[in-house]
């Protein structure tokens, strides 16, 4: 039998819960995953399609449509979503599972609105993609799912509806469908501000026949019992019994803490919760499961044995983690506010990360290479935190399994983003099975750190984005409230009170709370988190940030690399005005914004070869993005310990976003495919455990240490323009998990102090050390002008002189900023990328993600630098 049990973990008023797989002799499996067939309406289209999938990827498969990614074709391939589509499949049932009391079929996904029949006879209609559905049988072949265009259904709902619930449509650039608040589907499949519209339709998990005489475990929640001290482990086991009263003994085990304990067991017809709490050895130390940075992620083998009667036995080992988290929401010394940040086994962590979106508009094609891929690239650029954006999917098991091995903290949103939704009783049936089966599935992961009712649609009420007339504004907030408040709170509430929920992103949290649910400024710094987007404004004018408790989105768009979009484009197609550019461009002014930010501090490029011009466009690009948000989130790490007019104190910056959907430009540091943009190597060290940090202050330069470790450390600043005269601050003692500031003089002083220097003429580098010479962390320079205005800046004229393996050797004959290498198609990553080449000759190591070689890389190898683009 497949049995899911959860466990929970406590310490005081927390709790870690567990979700463990046990097989039990009396269930028959039979999976129907494989080939089915596929049938469109009018059927004249009938094609073998795989299952888990979707239509889109049978009909690619098949050959019957191209790469959807390609050029046009999200545009070319809109039929597909309007058509109804059917999946069929015969199927044998084997005697053994015929003589079953129980017959279920299992349904781990339906992807969205479908009638399921055996035999012609309608057993169930499902109309949430986020569920897993369950149908009692009792004959069996054949099977098929008759799937609705999403598209279609979306539009009757809306029309049938008593009153506008907005949006309607996606603004025109992003070319996308309307009315997507009405079905529970991934939001962003009817298109987004950085991705396609493909509303999918099929059987996009796996299905199943599971048949048993006895009884059957389902994913349970467990009860809270605070305590008061030490660990306890909690086991609730929810059943489905068919037979009689079954006793039994369960055996719990925890060897690495010397814990065992015996329970007697007694199951009743019909479905119940049992729960069984193991208290365990306080003699000897607990270790703690911690976030990327803070420590290990250690874990403890459990067995569980039991016997349920006469040849009914189990038994089964998982891993369980211990830690604890909070939501720390208090006043604020100096601040007429509340402070907003996480405390993890009692210590307060800045989280360091970004915002994750879904990896591939066809979900069956996400890979577990990819999605590891991703994720150790996000440590890889000292980030601890992602935040699962609410427009797109729950992810899958391996993600979150993932996150658990690596530290990665995630802040999961439900899915509900930037609209508001409508609050029928069958939409909040649906709504509500799908948070009980969320919260059941996910809470056992310690990388869980919070829930989050919905995305932007707190502040989309409070400052009028749907221009609501002000007497229908209470209509809209009641149905806010009845949403995230009465049904998804409540209903966290009692599944999970291990870990803190947020009813919005952004929210001033509390606050909120006290003016209904819904802030008169969910913006404002001095509570809860922020999203804050200006493109207009100088991105080096940190005076422009808000100094905010959280930030929990910020960013800038850039273009991937040219590799990337070849894939997906033709020759006539690459040209920063053509239409293939403004096709893929989603966001409104979006390609002019990112040019007019570049001519803010760079030369735009203007070689006369088209395609030169094209590729330094798009290197351009990334510069600008880089450092910008390099400027952002220097400026939220150095102000995590200070107060400045009731703002700041600072403990998280998630920027927007870490990886794309599909090849075009977005706000996004890792492209479709893997590559790391040149912002994924900037936020490797602005993201690293210590770090300095340099801004001008009126007439001054100011140089802060910032330290994520537990440690005090005695630093000085190094601080030294091009011709390296280099001057020392004094000795400061920086206190672990804080930010200090240790440097500060004029900068004309500097500038005397070197020479013939002007701001034109020379920029600062600096870096930390100790007493005894080391250095701790990256270092770090800061820009006395633009680069469109600096005098000297000098063709480098790089050269690439020798391999040693997979290390390349740079030379380079003058000062270059933005040095950038490309290795095409040869998938992996450089040890340092976009830097800035102060000296004649520099080393940089490659790490291949597959079988390369290193004459390989050295032929797809390109070298750029801010020079070459004027």
């Amino acid at each position: 039998m497949l049995c899911k049990v959860t466990l929970g973990v406590l310490k005081g008023a927390s709790k870690l819960n567990v979700l463990l797989l046990l097989l039990l002799l009396l269930l028959t499996i039979i999976s129907l995953n494989g080939k089915w067939t596929l049938e469109n309406s009018n059927g004249t289209l009938s094609l073998p399609a795989e299952v888990p999938g979707c239509v889109h990827t049978a009909l690619l498969k098949q050959g019957y449509i191209q790469d959807p990614y390609y050029r046009f074709n999200d545009v070319a391939y809109g039929w597909i979503a309007l058509d109804n589509w059917t999946y069929t499949t015969t199927f044998t049932v084997p005697s053994d599972m015929r003589a079953k009391q129980r017959v279920m079929l299992v349904f781990e996904g339906i992807d969205t609105i479908s009638t399921v029949s055996l035999n012609g006879a309608a057993v169930g209609r499902t109309d949430n993609m986020f569920l897993q559905y369950v149908r009692w049988v009792n004959s069996h072949d054949p099977h098929e799912a008759v799937h609705t265009s999403p598209v279609r259904y979306a539009a009757q709902r809306s029309e049938a509806h008593s009153y506008r619930v907005p949006p309607d449509c996606p603004p025109e650039v992003q070319q996308g469908q309307c009315h997507v608040n009405y079905i529970r589907k991934e939001q962003s499949s009817f298109s987004w501000d950085w991705g396609p519209s493909f509303p999918t339709a099929g059987l996009w998990k796996g299905v199943r026949l599971e048949a048993y005489d006895v009884l059957r475990c389902f994913t349970t929640s467990p009860d809270i019992h605070p305590f008061t001290s030490g660990w306890s482990l909690q086991v609730e086991l929810q059943v489905e019994v068919v037979a009689e009263v079954t006793r039994g003994q369960l055996t719990l085990s925890l060897p690495g803490l010397d814990t065992q304990q015996t329970f007697p067991v007694q199951l009743l017809p019909g479905r119940t919760r049992n729960t069984y709490t193991l208290h365990v050895n306080t003699s000897g130390p607990v270790e703690l499961w911690w976030p990327s940075g803070h420590g290990d992620q250690p874990s403890y083998p459990l067995t569980l044995q039991g016997v349920l009667g006469p040849g009914l036995t189990f038994t089964a080992d998982t891993k369980v983690y211990f830690r604890t988290v909070e939501l720390v929401q208090e006043p604020v010394p100096g601040s007429p506010g509340l402070s907003f940040y996480f405390r993890v086994n009692g210590k307060a962590v800045f989280m360091k990360g970004s915002n994750w979106i879904p990896t591939h508009s066809f979900q069956d094609l996400v890979s577990p290479a990819g999605v590891r891929s991703l994720l150790e690239s996000a440590v890889a650029a000292n980030m601890n935190a992602l935040r699962v954006w609410g427009g797109g999917v729950y992810q899958q098991d391996l993600f979150y399994s993932l996150c658990d091995e690596l530290g990665v903290m995630v802040w999961q949103d439900f899915m509900f983003a930037c609209a508001l939704y409508p609050t029928e009783e069958d939409f909040m049936d649906s709504v509500r099975e799908e948070v009980r089966q969320q919260v059941r599935r996910l809470k056992s992961h310690p990388s869980v750190v919070l829930w989050s009712g919905n995305n932007e649609n707190e502040v989309a009420l409070a400052t009028n984005w749907f221009g609501i007339p002000g007497p229908e504004r209470p209509l809209y907030v009641k149905d806010y409230v009845k949403l995230y408040v009465d049904n998804i709170r409540a209903l966290v509430l009692e599944e999970d009170q291990s870990r803190p929920f947020l009813a919005s992103s952004p929210t001033n949290g509390l606050a909120s709370e006290r003016q209904g649910w819904v802030a008169d400024d969910p913006y404002d710094p001095r509570y809860g988190d922020t999203h804050y987007y200006s493109y207009s404004r100088d991105c080096w004018d940190w005076s422009a940030f808000p100094r905010t408790r959280f930030a929990s989105e910020y960013g800038f768009q850039s273009w991937p690399s040219f590799s990337t979009l070849q894939k997906v484009s033709v020759p006539e197609d690459w040209s920063w005005d053509g239409p293939f550019s403004s096709h893929r461009q989603h966001h409104a002014e979006g390609n002019r914004q990112m040019l007019e930010q570049a001519g803010l501090h760079y030369h735009l490029p203007n070689a006369t070869d088209p395609l030169r011009r094209y590729k330094h466009t798009l290197y351009i690009t990334q510069v600008m993005q880089a450092q910008c948000v390099k400027a952002q989130t220097e400026f939220y790490r150095r102000s995590r310990s200070e107060v400045v007019g009731g703002k700041g104190h600072t403990m998280g910056a998630l920027y927007w976003q870490l990886n794309d959907i599909w090849q075009a430009p977005s706000w996004s540091s890792i492209e479709f495919g893997g590559k790391w943009k040149m912002l994924h190597y900037f936020a490797q060290r602005f993201f690293a455990p210590v770090l300095p940090v340099g801004f001008e202050d009126g007439v001054s330069m100011v140089i802060y240490a910032v330290s994520d470790l537990s440690v005090d450390l005695n630093l000085t600043a190094q601080v030294w323009p091009v011709n390296n005269q280099t001057l020392s601050s004094p000795a400061t003692l920086v206190r672990g998990n804080s930010a200090t500031p240790i440097f500060r003089q004029p900068v004309d002083a500097l500038l005397k102090g070197c020479g013939n220097c002007t701001r034109r003429s020379c920029l600062l580098a600096f870096h930390l050390e100790d007493n005894h010479g080391a250095r701790w962390g990256p270092g770090n320079h800061h820009f006395l002008c633009s680069p469109r205005d600096a005098e000297g800046i000098e063709a480098p004229h790089i050269t690439v002189r020798y391999w040693r393996g997979y290390t390349v050797t740079l030379r380079s004959t003058s000062v270059a900023p933005f040095v950038w290498l490309d290795a095409g198609d040869v998938p992996g990553r450089f040890g340092s990328n976009g830097f800035l080449m102060a000296s004649r000759s520099q080393e940089v190591g490659f790490v291949p993600w597959g079988p390369t070689s290193a004459e390989e890389l050295g032929r797809a190898l390109t070298v750029t630098s801010l020079r070459d683009v004027y």
